[in-house]
């Protein structure tokens, strides 16, 4: 299947109040000549004791080694009622933004690269916080389309189709993980996660965050006894991850093709 910009829609998350970083993005997508829907985040501080019915805070404190944020519970609240809205269009992919995204100079390039080649993707994203292990799955020109058997994490930019968005919204409830951290559960979920490498795009929020706070501050780990749970999860992931990516044939040679 080949899919072109006209087949997606282009959805920014943004809290109403962050203006500053809005007309920033407004500036780039007008650049190259997109069209977009903005998308007013949820509040996660505002809407905290509403989104915490739809969140286990124990399993969440399990599994991350921290307590669930307001931010954490606004950002993953936002990207499913995006994922939601999307489903009420006729749109065949969404591409998904946060509003601190970057564009490089070639990201068009690497999202019609994307959309060439949609039958080999489930979901791809076009930057990171973090990318381990990389599994090339097929090389298309100057890019590399990878797995990765390590923590792929970071929802910044990523194309995701219809159907995968249909079938995974249920199963997505209740918030036991940030998100990108249950999207890595692909094994779980059973669904290509990839990454379109040399990424054409980065995340930068100036160390001014609404979700960790200015530095990282907002966040509070356990100590590191409390945490081990956590640091068992992380590694049987590793295993878990390699053994869905073998199983699927996805740990083999990659494949080359020409644009």
């Amino acid at each position: 299947m080949t899919l072109t910009r006209a087949d997606i829609g282009i959805w920014l998350i943004n809290l109403p109040r962050d203006t500053a970083r809005r007309e920033k993005m407004e500036t780039q997508l007008a650049a190259m000549g997109l069209d977009w829907q903005l998308f007013a985040a949820i509040d996660g501080r505002a809407h905290e004791a509403e989104l915490l019915r739809h969140a286990d805070k124990n399993a969440y404190a399990r599994n991350m080694g921290s307590p669930i944020l307001p931010g954490k519970l606004g950002v993953y609240a936002s990207h499913l009622a995006v994922w939601r809205a999307f489903l009420e269009t006729p749109h065949k992919a969404a591409l998904i933004l946060e509003d601190d995204v970057v564009f490089h100079d070639d990201f068009l390039t690497a999202l019609d690269t994307a959309l060439a080649h949609a039958d080999d993707w489930d979901l791809v994203r076009f930057n990171c916080i973090r990318a381990k292990m990389p599994a090339t799955q097929r090389r298309l020109g100057a890019y590399r389309l990878n797995a990765y058997v390590g923590p792929f994490t970071g929802n910044a930019a990523y194309l995701l189709h219809r159907e995968v968005a249909a079938r995974l919204l249920p199963g997505l409830w209740p918030q036991t993980r940030a998100l990108d951290h249950e999207l890595n559960r692909f094994y779980r979920h059973d669904y290509r996660q990839l990454g379109l490498e040399p990424w054409s795009s980065h995340p930068d929020d100036g160390g001014v965050s609404t979700i960790t706070g200015t530095g990282f501050a907002a966040v509070k780990k356990f100590k590191w006894y409390r945490r081990l749970p956590h640091y068992g999860l992380k590694l049987a992931n590793y295993f878990r991850r390699a053994v869905w990516l073998w199983r699927n044939g996805m740990l083999s040679a990659p494949r080359r093709s020409k644009l």
